[in-house]
């Protein structure tokens, strides 16, 4: 018997329409043998079998019933077929049937692979690499960042969308506006933050870490090297307060004291990254007793906190950098030197690098060669004996700066720094001092102090060899590596640390 179908299948759209559905239906199959056995094909080859190739699939499956209806129309102008008021299904006819039961059969299988290839679509959206390689110029900077992170085990979406499907559906109506901004070169450089609509921290955050895990102090080691001709290096030992002196004593004192949950710290700040917070206020929800703090350098009126958002504090108002952190110079440097990845033996070099890392570049690959010239000359103007017999050690100190920079810059993006202030410490931004700084007074003349020894003791401090070591159970009084005289009680750490002057 000859196989018919329906009369209206039989124009060139439908044939155009099945032709590019069943060509798509062979190649996701073919591609998705590819990728599954021989490992082969990557990121991009994801993105044609999950997304591109699927739209294409069902464009041509909406082309067959499109070129089916514009021939029945055309036929029915023309008064070639009766116009009834419904279609017809009719089984006894074999080109009907036919056609029924391929819909049937064929309806059944993309209902099938549409399910398959969905779950495998959930996930390859859901992925690192598509998050942080699929527009790897926009994400760069982001996905370099995070791999060097505490976090770099724990996958974007764990963090920037959470559990539930009310917070990934607005996070996939939240990317398509980003997938246009990106295809337009629209999105702004460097991305700013905080990113907007952002779960709370401790909805995210608590997935993982466990707030009635009390943590008591913590032993930290710093190592700097001073910009001078010897890299003198400085170490200083602090025991951080990140608890109580006990664990069996909950929150009661130290720096997570501000997330215990019988205080609630709310403040308010005119600043988009909340650098300047010139209204704190303190309530003890068991007493109900309420303090408010307002900064006297910064004054603002009752009329100016109204019309701001009150925050109450979260983690993220202090750990807002935990992924995507960009560290400054003299910090990544001294991380160099310590590692051996810079010769810490080799003299100035860490006055000379922060001379470069300080300039703003146009491209990485100017910044890198910049980088090689400028630390190649020095040496060769200012050192000869080291530039003619130590050309390897010189060669190391290059590598080792280039690729620090290329971990915490990107001049593409503009991404710098400087560019994200971390609030985490007092160095290089406010930080703590956002609050503590001394300034911020209640109308009981109550203080936020601006006591070093809140958060942290100095328990040894010095170069390697002449270090000064307190006694057990009590902390020294800090000690400026450069003799600044008590210029450091008065001012802010920021008013000379730069990023590039350590």
């Amino acid at each position: 018997m000859k196989f018919k179908l329906p009369y209206s299948s039989q124009n060139w759209v439908s044939l155009i329409g099945a032709t590019i559905a069943l060509i798509s239906l062979f190649m996701i199959g073919f591609l998705f043998f590819i990728s599954l056995f021989l490992g082969q094909g990557g990121l991009y080859l994801g993105l044609v079998i999950y997304i591109m190739l699927p739209a294409v699939l069902i464009a041509g499956l909406i082309l067959i019933p499109l070129g089916m209806l514009l021939t029945v129309r055309k036929e029915r102008r023309i008064g070639k077929v009766e116009q009834p008021p419904w279609p017809r299904i009719d089984l006894n006819d074999s080109r009907h049937r036919n056609g029924f039961f391929i819909f049937l059969f064929g309806t059944t299988v993309f209902l099938f692979l549409s399910a398959l290839g969905s779950y495998e679509a959930f996930h390859f959206t859901e992925s690192v690499q598509f998050c942080g390689t699929l527009c790897h110029h926009l994400m760069e900077p982001e996905y370099t960042a995070y791999q060097h992170s505490p976090h770099a085990k724990v996958a974007c979406v764990e963090c920037h969308v959470g559990p539930g499907a009310d917070w990934y559906v607005r996070s996939k109506l939240s990317g398509a506006y980003q997938v246009y901004a990106t295809i337009f070169n629209k999105y702004p450089r460097p991305i700013p933050t905080p990113i907007k609509n952002l779960r709370p921290a401790r909805v995210v955050c608590e997935q993982c870490h466990w707030p009635q895990k009390f943590y008591a102090h913590k032993l930290r080691y710093e190592t700097h090297y001073l910009p001078d001709k010897e890299n003198t290096q400085w170490d200083i030992r602090l025991i951080m307060k990140i608890g109580a002196e006990h664990s069996a004593l909950g929150l009661k004192e130290g720096i997570h004291w501000h997330i215990n949950t019988n205080i609630k710290i709310q403040y308010v700040s005119p600043s988009e990254n909340v650098e300047d917070i010139p209204w704190v206020r303190s309530i003890n929800l068991a007493t109900r007793d309420t303090v408010v703090y307002r900064d006297e350098n910064n004054e603002i009126s009752d009329r100016e906190v109204d019309s701001l958002t009150i925050h109450t504090m979260d983690c993220i108002d202090c750990h807002n950098r935990p992924s995507h952190n960009y560290r400054p110079p003299a910090i990544f440097i001294n991380e160099a030197m310590t590692a051996g990845e810079i010769p810490k033996d080799l003299p100035e070099i860490k006055s000379i690098s922060m001379e470069f890392l300080d300039r703003e570049y146009s491209t990485t690959d100017s910044a890198l060669m910049s980088i090689k010239e400028g630390i190649t000359n020095f040496y060769r103007e200012n050192y000869k004996d080291i530039y003619n017999n130590k050309k390897d050690v010189i060669e190391k100190a290059i590598t080792g700066v280039q690729n620090s920079f290329s971990k915490n810059i990107f001049p593409e993006m503009r991404v710098r720094w400087d560019a994200y202030p971390n609030h985490i410490g007092h160095q290089e931004f406010k930080g703590c001092f956002r609050c503590h700084d001394g300034s911020h007074l209640a109308q009981n003349k109550q203080v936020i102090p601006k006591n070093c020894n809140l958060c942290h003791l100095i328990s040894a401090q010095g170069t390697p060899g002449k270090m000064e070591i307190a006694k057990v159970g009590e902390a020294l009084d800090f000690k400026h590596p450069v003799d600044i005289d008590e210029a450091w009680r008065e001012m802010l750490c920021t008013e000379c640390h730069t990023g590039v002057n350590p």
